[in-house]
């Protein structure tokens, strides 16, 4: 069972973090504790995006960015999984420079300093060396940068669908086992 914290900061693209919410909420057998950490920026894009607070309806337990008396500020809380979506460029470059600011980036230092699993599904277009830098680093202290970069030979047919292309990707780099489409295989 896992125990995965969700933290969703304010990059374009909110339709990642709905779309995994909505994925998680449909294999709760495999996970026995899901919490999110949204930030305000996030919030504003979400009801900007998709033009609506349904964030506030999800069954899980919510923690401010000021909130450092979560369980997964901590490595005793045992959380196995982190997954940032969609991850800013200035939360990937605090994350890869160990600035434990607020709980996004003191939640991904924990996990790290812990050899779990750190997912960053990084949102911005172009990169520039910075920001490669960053990736680096991240992926160099053991975590998994996944661009938030669709692809289309599953021919999805809206947003969700070219949005869950991202997600599933995402939920099997976690170890979910989900039912999705894979390259060249029968379903």
């Amino acid at each position: 069972m896992h125990k995965i914290v969700v933290a969703i900061t304010g990059a374009s693209g909110a339709i990642y973090p709905k779309v995994l919410l909505d994925k998680l909420m449909g294999i709760k057998s495999q996970w026995s504790e899901l919490s999110v950490v949204l930030t305000e920026n996030a919030k504003l894009v979400w009801e900007t995006e998709l033009d609506n607070k349904l964030y506030q309806n999800y069954p899980v337990t919510f923690y401010s960015q000021q909130d450092f008396t979560a369980p997964f500020a901590s490595g005793s809380g045992q959380y196995d999984t982190m997954i940032v979506i969609p991850c800013s460029v200035g939360t990937l470059g605090r994350i890869a420079s160990g600035i434990s600011n607020d709980l996004i980036t003191r939640a991904a230092d924990v996990v790290l300093k812990e050899r779990r699993k750190l997912i960053c599904v990084v949102r911005e277009t172009p990169y520039n060396l910075i920001h490669i830098k960053n990736m680096e680093t991240v992926t160099l202290a053991g975590g998994i940068i996944c661009p938030a970069t669709p692809s289309f030979y599953s021919k999805p047919k809206t947003f969700e669908e070219l949005a869950a292309t991202v997600v599933d990707r995402v939920l099997d780099l976690a170890g979910f086992t989900i039912d999705t489409y894979r390259w060249n295989t029968s379903k």
